[in-house]
Parts: structure tokens; C-alpha cells; sequence
């Protein structure tokens, strides 16, 4: 179909007008035949990173002189079996990202001041909560110990309370009824309503919530024992899953992750984290496993071989499993990632941007 700038156009496309926009502008209509009929090729470049990404020795450098509050006793209370953490890393590594917290924790509260004066109500007191993530024997536990320690000995005493979701892991008798005990510590078998309700009430500001413990000596639910959290300055939630949230949610679906101010994964070469398993399974064999009392005291007995190989079965039937189908893939979803070498010492830290 000609015009009056002497190009043809495609059927049904409306641009009587462009001549008279050309020469009103100054320009030639018949240039604009030259341009091209199909639209451009879609940029097909990587996407630019959503992490900014600091080796050690930089990432150290944002401590800014955070003065170091923890001592070697205080820390060798804290640490893991697997986790041997030295007190230069907690320097480098954790009070930089104890300051960054802080600095969070800060800006959240004078949100909610703001928020309180504008609705005239300053009488609910609603904590600042950390997700803490990351596989199993990759030493989240005792990172979420050390945060803790750092963030309370900040100015002004803040109080932080450390709850971990094993509690929220259905008991034993239930997941063997449902025939999940294989799958332990897999999404579908924590109490997942009664987590995101102990999360909404602490983010309601009730005066105190509570929350189911585990014992790792028995495997189970202990029953009729909870731990009561009472408007903490800062909650520190740590387990598996704890930053995952389904790929396909409905309106009415809300789930851990949303009540998280901000997240941290923790991070290692799935090799690195097997190997370490095995080291803490031997390790256990040795001490815990020897209790009579001990849910797994059947594996006090096996000689080092066989408890490898036992421990190597686990990881692949149950812990790998779940790492590369649920936990690892919650990784890009963390605010904060510390990237762990094979000696089991932070070796980057990943932020992303805001």
C-alpha cells in the first residue's frame, strides 16, 4: 500500500501521519523507507549481575573499625563440630556483616517509627528477622551464633534471640505415619502453618511467641517444651529452607520468606560440604552417637569404614537430594551470600545490590 512519502506499508499498520511528522520536523519522508520493516533482534548480552562480589581481604575493609567484642573462649563455645572458625575470620568476615546488619536494623526501626507516628500507635514493638540459610554440615548454625554474640554486644545491648526451624519439623511419629521420615528435613516435612504463624505473630508484635523445640540427642520434637521469644530487638531464624517459597503461589498463599527483613545463604562446593559431613558423622560416631540415650547410638559401633560408608549413603540418598532440589536453589534469593572454601574459611562474600 503506497503513501504520500512513497513507501509501502504493511497491512493494518496506522501511519498516515508520518510524512507531515517528517516534514515538520525538518526531515525527508523518503528516509523513512530506509529504516527496517521487522524490529530489532532482541539483546541477547548477559544480564548484569545482582550481586556485587568482595573477596576476604576487601570485604574486611568495611569492618571500619568495628571493635571485636568476642574473645577465643567465647568463640570456641560457639563453634560447630564441622567449623573450626578462628577469630581472624570472625575480624574479616563477621564484623563487617555484623555492621551491615546493624546499620539495617537501624533504618528498619526509624521505618516503623515513622509508620507508628503516622498511624498514632507506638505501642507495638516488632523485632528485625534475619533468615539464615544453607545445606546441612555447611556451618550455618555456628554463623547464626556468632551474628548473634556480635549483634547483641553493639551499642545500646540490642536483644537478639537465635530460633532454629528444627522445631518445626513435624515429630517422628507423624512423618513415619505419613512415611516421610526418609525425607526429613525436606519442605514437606516441617509444620510450615505453624511457622509462618509463629513469624506473623512476632511480626504483629505480640508481647511473646513461642516456638517448639528440637532435640538432635533424640531426633525429635521434644514435646511440651517450647522456647518463648519476648519483643526481641532482632530474631535470627536458621534452618535448611528456610528462604524458599513455591514457584507458583497463589494471592492467598504467604510463606516464611515473606516475613524476612533480610537473608543470608551460606555457601560451599556440594563436594566440600559432603566431605565435611562425613568428617562430623565420624567425629559423632566418637562422642554423641556413644550415649545410650542417642537416637543413632546404633552407629557407635562401626569401624571407620563402615561408618563412612554409612555416612556417604545418607548424603546421597537423603542431605544431597535435598540440597540440589531445595535448599540450594534458594541461594539467588538471599540478600547476603558467604561463599565458603574447601578448608571450610569464608573466601568471598556476595551482597546484592539494592
Amino acid at each position: 500500500m503506497a503513501h504520500d512519502d512513497g513507501c509501502e506499508r504493511e497491512p493494518g499498520l496506522d501511519l498516515a501521519d508520518d510524512a507531515a511528522t517528517d516534514r515538520a520536523a525538518g526531515a525527508n519522508p523518503s528516509d523513512r523507507c530506509r529504516l527496517p520493516r521487522h524490529p530489532p533482534m532482541p539483546d541477547t548480552s548477559p544480564l548484569p549481575s545482582r550481586y556485587l562480589v568482595f573477596d576476604r581481604p576487601t570485604w574486611a575493609k568495611l569492618r571500619d573499625h568495628t571493635p571485636l567484642t568476642l574473645s577465643e573462649h567465647d568463640l570456641s563455645e560457639m563453634r560447630s563440630l564441622e567449623d573450626a572458625v578462628s577469630i581472624a575470620e570472625v575480624e574479616e568476615i563477621y564484623l563487617p556483616m555484623s555492621r551491615l546488619l546493624t546499620l539495617h536494623v537501624n533504618a528498619t526501626r526509624q521505618l516503623h517509627l515513622a509508620s507508628q507516628t503516622f498511624l498514632g500507635d507506638r505501642t507495638a514493638r516488632v523485632p528485625f528477622i534475619i533468615g539464615l540459610a544453607g545445606s546441612v554440615a555447611v556451618g550455618k548454625s555456628t554463623t547464626a551464633r556468632i551474628l548473634r554474640a556480635l549483634l547483641s554486644r553493639w551499642p545500646g545491648q540490642p536483644s537478639v534471640d537465635l530460633v532454629t526451624t528444627d522445631g518445626f519439623l513435624f515429630p517422628n511419629a507423624v512423618l513415619a505415619e505419613r512415611g516421610l521420615m526418609h525425607r526429613k528435613g525436606f519442605p514437606e516435612s516441617y509444620d510450615r502453618t505453624r511457622l509462618v504463624r509463629f513469624l506473623a505473630d512476632l511480626k504483629a508484635g505480640a508481647p511473646s511467641v513461642d516456638a517448639p523445640v528440637y532435640s538432635h540427642q533424640q531426633y525429635d520434637v521434644v514435646p511440651d517444651r517450647l522456647q518463648t521469644v519476648r519483643q526481641p530487638d532482632v530474631v535470627i531464624v536458621e534452618g535448611l529452607n528456610v528462604l524458599q517459597a513455591p514457584p507458583e503461589r497463589g494471592d492467598s498463599h504467604v510463606f516464611a520468606s515473606d516475613f524476612f527483613d533480610f537473608t543470608i545463604y551460606v555457601d560451599a562446593a556440594e563436594a566440600d560440604i559432603e566431605r565435611w559431613y562425613v568428617d562430623r558423622f565420624l567425629r559423632l560416631r566418637d562422642t554423641v552417637f556413644q550415649d545410650p540415650q542417642s537416637y543413632f547410638h546404633r552407629y557407635a559401633a562401626l569401624d571407620e569404614a563402615q561408618a563412612r560408608a554409612t555416612a556417604a549413603g545418607i548424603w546421597a540418598s537423603i542431605n544431597g537430594v535435598n540440597l540440589r532440589e531445595n535448599v540450594g536453589p534458594t541461594r539467588m534469593r538471599a540478600h547476603l551470600i558467604l561463599r565458603k572454601g574447601a578448608d571450610h574459611a569464608v573466601e568471598q562474600v556476595q551482597l546484592r545490590r539494592l
